[in-house]
Parts: structure tokens; sequence; C-alpha cells
């Protein structure tokens, strides 16, 4: 009896299967890539604990465009600038919708600015650049808050008195406080229980999901769900951070006059209250939690784990760091603080920063995105649903567009003048449709942050700049430093 059930179960098995490979026939045409295994896809292909490093071997294999299954899922994956570029900027309205990505979906359920899809993404996102570019995002307004919170980081930063410290936290505070600012009106003190937890609560789930065990979650949720492990954390994490939300929401309805917006939760609030007897509005409570928890998540990390590259790059290389304050003292001197306007008169310094963020990578598999109509793609047919990864370290290392793209070099950005120029294949942000909301924000605070720091200080490594690993500690949503200490040294 128990053979005939093993033969029942691998006849169900193999019709099963024959079913899949049928009905996928017919809905589109995808590009060839590693053969999938029933159920698995090409799961033990890919090394979960390192999906980047596999899917970047694959395109070497298999092009810039190929199809890997995850699980019975097909994916599309693009490599290299030219074909990511077609993609997410040429087609880029087609590419516009957001994949699957269950260490944040299962949290957003598909809600928030980052997450959404569809007539709810973009009101959204027209709603929240309309309220971002108010409160000043891209203007002087929004350099007046950065430049006071530039403020208290150098006074936190001269407390070290040249003595070893971490500057991880005091990075992610002063950061964060320029986006809570933003969103809840007003900036936190350095030691308040709310920015702390924040931070804490940000950078742990930043950390975890750039973990083998985050990329395990991604592409086995419904096991991991059952499974111990600090992937347990995430959504805690997630609900302490909506919790404190909810909680200046709540303070924001008590004192709230539509007529004088405060701030972002006000200008959301307001319209609210105006669509509220619209049944189709996209705008509602838990979407103003999500909407807000994406842009403090964002506007936290990000940076903070931008800055820590470069300090690491100018503490391995003293030569770039001294010609960056060469530069500061001739461009501003000793007497003020940098403002944005000397960054067109600092060609060296931008050059470095952009540099940094190519070379350092911090999203290098970018948020997944999905085509939203059945879409003819360089020579293939992807059906309306089908996910797509770009691999944006493939972008900033294509040869083709870096002359040295494995070596850390501003010349990158530096054309036969030593002028600054651009380059289309910097794509730190993504690009098209779902480029980063916070992009003109990051750019302004890299620069002044970085600027006004070694105007005061020379950064200083506790062991000799050749022994410095630039490497990551771990690439999974993002490219993590690896942690380490430094002195400052005034100037």
């Amino acid at each position: 009896m128990d053979g005939v059930n093993t033969v029942i179960l691998l006849l169900i098995l193999a019709l099963i299967c024959l079913f899949l490979a049928l009905s996928s026939r017919g809905k589109g045409h995808l590009p060839p890539g590693p053969k999938p295994l029933p159920f698995l896809g090409n799961l033990l292909q890919l090394r979960s604990q390192d999906m980047l490093t596999s899917l970047t071997k694959l395109s070497k294999e298999y092009g810039s465009m190929y199809t890997v299954h995850l699980g019975p899922k097909p994916v599309v994956v693009l490599s290299g600038y030219q074909t990511v570029k077609e993609a997410l900027v040429d087609q880029g309205e087609e590419f516009s919708g957001r994949g699957d990505y269950p260490v944040f979906f299962n949290f957003t359920k598909g809600n928030g600015i980052v997450f959404s899809n569809g007539e709810r993404w973009k009101a959204l996102r027209r709603f929240s650049i309309q309220i971002l570019r108010n409160f000043g995002m891209g203007k002087r307004s929004i350099e007046e808050r950065i430049l006071e919170e530039g403020s208290f980081l150098m006074a936190e930063l001269r407390k070290t008195e040249g003595e070893p410290f971490d500057p991880k936290f005091v990075l992610s505070r002063s950061v964060s406080n320029i986006i809570c600012s933003v969103l809840f009106g007003s900036r936190f003190d350095y030691d308040d229980e709310r920015l702390l937890a924040i931070i804490r609560l940000i950078n742990d789930n930043f950390q975890i999901m750039s973990s083998p065990w985050g990329e395990l979650y991604n592409l086995f949720p419904n096991l991991l769900d059952w499974i111990p492990g600090p992937h347990r954390r995430l959504f805690q994490n997630f609900g302490h951070v909506k919790d404190i939300i909810a909680v200046s929401v709540r303070d924001h309805q008590a004192s709230f006059d539509p007529n004088s917006p405060r701030d972002f939760i006000d200008c959301f609030l307001t319209k609210m209250a105006q669509e509220k007897q619209d049944p189709l509005s996209h705008f509602h409570l838990d979407t103003l939690l999500m909407t807000t928890h994406n842009l403090l998540f964002g506007g936290t990390e990000t940076v903070g784990t931008t800055l820590r590259h470069s300090f690491l790059v100018l503490m391995k290389y003293p030569e770039i760091q001294n010609r960056i304050q060469e530069e500061i003292d001739r461009v501003v001197g000793r007497t003020r603080l940098p403002s944005l306007e000397d960054r067109a008169a600092m060609h060296y310094t931008d050059a470095v920063i952009h540099e940094v963020q190519r070379f350092a990578d911090v999203i290098p598999m970018n948020l997944p995105h999905r085509v939203i109509r059945d879409t003819a793609f360089r020579g293939f047919l992807l059906p309306k649903g089908t996910d797509v990864i770009t691999l944006l370290n493939t972008v900033h290392y294509d040869p083709s567009q870096f002359r040295t793209p494995q070596k850390f070099n501003p010349e990158h950005f530096l054309d036969a003048n030593q002028t600054f120029k651009k380059n289309p294949a910097f794509m730190p942000f993504s690009a098209g449709r779902r480029v980063c909301l916070g992009e003109s924000l990051a750019r302004m605070e890299l620069f002044l942050y970085l600027a006004a720091i070694l105007q005061s200080f020379t950064l200083q490594p506790l062991e000799a700049p050749e022994n410095i690993d630039l490497t990551p500690l771990s690439s999974g949503l993002g490219n993590l430093p690896r942690p380490f200490q430094m002195c400052l040294r005034a100037r």
C-alpha cells in the first residue's frame, strides 16, 4: 500500500509540474537562464547567504538579461548600465511597479509610498513630492535645517576630544533628526528616548535585512515564520517604530490646524479630512503610518551608512582627504561653514562624494521592480506582473562606464580639466519612476556634513591605512561597512 501511495504522490507532483509548465506558455517569452527544478526553482544554484554574488555571477554566464526561478516564481534579472537604463529610464512607465520583497511587504501589506502599486502609489507619490517640496526639499530652507543639525553634530564630535569612538550612532542620530524635522515638525534632543529608539530599531532592521537571515527570509518567508532567529525581530522592530509614529500622529490630531500645517503629518491629516467621504480615497490612517515609516527608514539609514563608508575611504587614502581639505580651505576658508553654493566650486570634493556612493553601492540590488503591463523588452515579452531585479552593483562597476571600476578613483567624476562631470551610470538612488524621493535631501546632507567635518577635523584611523578593509561586512538589502573606531584631530 505504501508503494501505491508513493506512486500516486509522484504522479500528482508530475501533473502539477506539467500544469505549471503548460500554464506559463503563451503568457510571455522570458529570457533564458539556469534550468529550474520543480518547486525549488533555482534556489539550489543560488547562495542564499550571498544572493548578490550569485546573481552577479549568473549574469556573466547568461548575459545582461536572464530569468531565475525563486521557487516556482520566475524573476527577470537585469545587469549592466545599458540594460538597466533601458528598463528603468527608457521604459520607466512599464517597469514602474514594485515587486515582492517579503521582509517589507509582510509588514506594509503593500501600503505606504515605497511598497504600494497602481493608483495608490501614484496618488501617494504625487502628494508626497508636493509636500516635501513645500517643506523645503531641494531648497534653501532645508539647507538651513541641515546646517542647524550639522552644528549639533559638530558639538558632539568635539566632545570626543581626540579619543577613539565609533561614529555610527552619532551620525545616525544627526541624519535621522533632519527627516524627523520634516515629518514631525521638530528635531529631537540627542538623548530623547524616542529618537534613540528609532535609531536602534532602524539600525537593527537594516543590519538584519542585509544579513543572510534577511535574504533567507525573502526566499522562504512562510518557512522562516516558524523558525527562530534574528529575523523574528524584524516585524517586532517595525511594529515598535510604527507605534512611535502613531503616538506622534495622535498628538498632531489633538492640536492640528488644517489652515496652518506644521509638517508632513499635518498635511496628510488635512488630505484625509478632505477625502473622508470618498470611498476610493487612498489617504487613511494606516497609509499615513506606513508612508511616514517608509520616509523615516529611508531618510535615516542610507545617508548615515554612506558617511561611514566615506570615513573609511578617507582614512585609507589620506592623500584624498588632504586634497579635499585643501579645496575647502581655498573655497570656503575656516571662518564660516560650507554651504551648497560652494559645491559648484568644489569639484574634487563633489567627485569624491559621488565616487564613495558608486564604490560603496549602499543598495546594490535595488528594491525589486515589476512590469505593470505585458512589456516587450530586448526581444522578449515580459507578462504583466513579472518581477524584475536590477543589479545596481553591475551598473556602478560596469567597465564600459568607469575606467577602473574595481578601484576607488574620484577621476571617474572629473574631466581632463579636473572639473566635476556627471556620469549617467551613477544610480545610487535608483532611476526612473521609482527613484528615491529623498535623493535631493541625501545629496545635500552628504556634501554639507562631509565638508563641515573635514573643515574642522582630520580623520585618523586606529590602524595603518593600508590595513583598512573597504569590503562590506554583509551585502543583502544594503552593503554595510565593517565596524570601526576612529579619532578626530582638530585642524
